[in-house]
């Protein structure tokens, strides 16, 4: 009997369907060690103390049975999540909001320093069930009585011991005084301290402990690797990696069954030999398809994590986490699949921004750090294709079946009086066929301006700063002369879901207004109720803006944008037609008036959240909650002996 045999399943746990429904659809197929034990305790209604580490699955540890006991006829906050950074407490929002996608009228809300107080309080006035957020920015609400904690059913402490090392647990405890007593508490942190248990002991109710110590080891002789996801969609990564980096089976992990089948098919459609292995797939078939890549019939298994544990196939030499897992425990097991019985194996991680800290987790769940790739550029790819194809021609020499096709061309030749050297590239281009040898000169412009775009993003535009001079007089300042990109028509693609269709749409506010692309993403995800993700490539010039959105967006939530106002300017937005137009107007001078003092520093009301769009830059890391305390009182801070 297998391990899967043995385990709990989902269904098992007591979830309510909807929240099973949004579990299946995320590919999550079987729960984590601290999912399978912590699930049951809460959904009993029972205080919780939990010590993993990051990366185990906690977050669905706690959120999925708690969302599974919150009444969504009611707007007042039942439920509260503590966490120690905004990073974090917005990874948790917008996992409940994964885990809610089926329960209608769930509202959650992230609420940190940085984000502007107009959005949280329009919000929290609105009624949201569940509040994640940081505890200087949460005592700051309850202070001003802007966050009402009377109808609170759970309390979630997240990272605890994080939050002890940054200072915040005297500020924990006091939040935790104004919750009523009747509240469930979950505590979950990878350590315990004195001080922790100590806060355990005062606040937890008989809670139950589970504690989860994870075994994470990888072998020496896989070689791990990660690609910071940027610019090219991951399908266009992916496909310079297998072109590019010799390799003899290779097993691609992504995260649900439909997943397999979509990445399966686009592979074969560019000529590799793959297959989907999931659990939907019959016995039988899976049998046929895993001995098909033993006997190299086909190259590539593009496999959800289940199916392929205790896969051991010895001709795998790559593993390919094309979407980052869910807890660590899965990554060991996914590349584990490489690298065995003294074989050298690579292991390469797609990360996204947003998924840093998973990759974090899993450098430290298995003690080794993981380099960054660079992937190939599309000049590199070209010459290889080249080199490819003259080697092509040198194999076909080496024939010795090539007496009949000398005759044939020696006729042709003196038949048509033509150039040979003429008459060979023609031969190389029936060979060639309908597939492009080389990629587009588009495609090779795109990525330049894409790689000069994430420079860009690291140096934060700064460009060549000089001499700063004294900062009363930087209001007087020239503005800056801005290399003016030239206006398209076309949309681009979402990275991380390249399938959606995209328009591009012109909004009238640019730098002269301000503007910057989160007051953008800001306005158009409130106004519009747009998810950020699917907000895409932004490009600002000095009197109008363009920005990609789903080319389905409704005529209602375009006479919404259009009344909008962005740094006080109406954003009268509009599809893209004419680019021509658009061009003359960038290249001539602006009749707006710049805003005193390079740009209108007032909060914009938006979420300034970074995602999709390339030109917006991500916040800034960690750190302490600096908007925290307002009210001026002086908070406690904890001892320094327990950080």
């Amino acid at each position: 009997m297998s391990d899967a045999d043995t385990q709990p399943t989902f269904d098992s746990l007591g979830l309510i369907a909807p929240v099973l429904k949004a579990v299946a659809d995320l590919g999550y197929e079987q729960p984590s060690a601290i999912q399978a034990q912590s699930i049951p305790y809460l959904l009993e209604g029972r205080d919780l103390l939990g010590q993993a580490q990051t990366g185990t699955g906690k977050t669905a540890a706690f959120a999925l049975p708690l969302l599974s006991r919150i009444d969504v006829t009611d707007k007042t906050t039942q439920l509260l999540v503590l966490a120690p950074t905004r990073e974090l407490a917005i990874q948790v929002a917008e996992a409940f909001q994964s885990y809610a996608r089926n329960l209608p009228d769930f509202h959650v809300l992230p609420i940190y320093g940085g984000m502007s107080y107009d959005t949280q309080l329009r919000q929290l006035k609105r009624g949201v069930q569940v509040v994640v957020g940081t505890p200087g920015r949460v005592m700051d609400h309850i202070r001003r009585k802007t966050l009402k904690l009377d109808g609170l059913k759970a309390l979630v402490l997240d990272e605890a011991d994080e939050m002890l090392r940054m200072g915040f647990i005297d500020d924990v405890e006091w939040i935790l005084e104004q919750t009523p007593p009747t509240r469930q508490i979950a505590l979950f942190s990878a350590t315990m301290p004195p001080v922790i248990r100590q806060v355990a002991n005062r606040h937890l109710n008989n809670p139950k402990e589970v504690k989860i110590v994870t075994k994470t080891s990888t072998a020496m002789t896989i070689t791990q690797k990660y690609w910071p996801v940027s610019g090219l969609h991951k399908l266009d990564a992916l496909t310079r990696i297998l072109e590019m980096n010799e390799h003899d089976g290779m097993i691609i992990f992504v995260r649900t069954k439909a997943a397999t089948v979509e990445l399966a098919e686009k592979l074969t459609a560019r000529g590799h030999a793959c297959e989907a292995l999931n659990g939907d797939i019959s016995q039988n078939l899976r049998e046929r398809t895993v001995d098909r890549i033993k006997k190299g019939q086909i190259d590539i298994l593009v496999a959800t994590d289940v199916v392929a544990r205790g896969l051991d196939v010895e001709r795998v030499s790559h593993v390919v986490n094309y979407d980052i897992p869910y807890d660590t425990e899965s990554y060991v097991h996914r590349i584990g699949r490489t690298g065995r019985a003294g074989r050298l194996g690579t292991a390469i991680l797609f990360v996204a921004h947003r998924e840093r800290r998973m990759l974090q987790a899993i450098e430290r769940a298995t003690r080794q750090p993981i380099e960054s790739m660079t992937l190939p550029t599309a000049s590199d790819i070209n010459a290889h294709r080249v080199n490819r194809f003259k080697q092509s021609i040198t194999d076909a020499m080496d024939n010795e079946n090539l007496d009949f096709f000398l005759e044939l061309v020696q006729s042709y030749q003196k038949e048509n009086e033509v150039d040979p050297l003429k008459m060979a590239a023609a031969l190389a281009h029936m060979a060639q066929g309908k597939t492009p040898l080389l990629l587009s000169e588009m495609e090779v412009r795109q990525e330049r301006r894409e790689r000069r775009d994430d420079r860009d993003d690291r140096d934060g535009g700064r460009g060549d700063r000089g001499d700063r001079g004294d900062r009363g007089d930087r209001g007087d300042r020239a503005p800056r002369e801005r290399k003016v990109r030239p206006v398209t028509a076309e949309a681009m693609p979402l990275k991380d879901d390249p399938d959606t269709s995209m328009t591009r749409y012109v909004v009238q506010v640019g730098y002269s207004d301000g503007v910057k692309p989160g007051n953008i993403v800001g306005a158009i995800a409130n106004e519009a109720d747009i998810e950020s993700r699917y907000i895409g490539h932004i490009e600002i010039y000095e009197d109008f803006a363009t920005v990609d959105l789903p080319s389905n967006l409704s005529a209602d939530a375009l006479g919404k944008l259009g009344k909008t106002r962005i740094c006080g300017q109406r954003t009268d937005i509009a599809k893209l037609d004419n680019a021509d137009e658009l061009n003359k107007r960038a290249a001539a001078p602006s009749t707006r008036k710049r805003p005193a003092g390079g740009g209108d520093r007032r909060p914009s009301g938006g979420d300034r959240r970074p995602s999709g769009g390339e030109r917006r830059r991500p916040s800034a890391g960690g750190g302490r909650d600096r908007d925290a305390n307002r009210s001026g009182e002086r908070r406690p801070r904890a001892p320094r002996k327990n950080d």
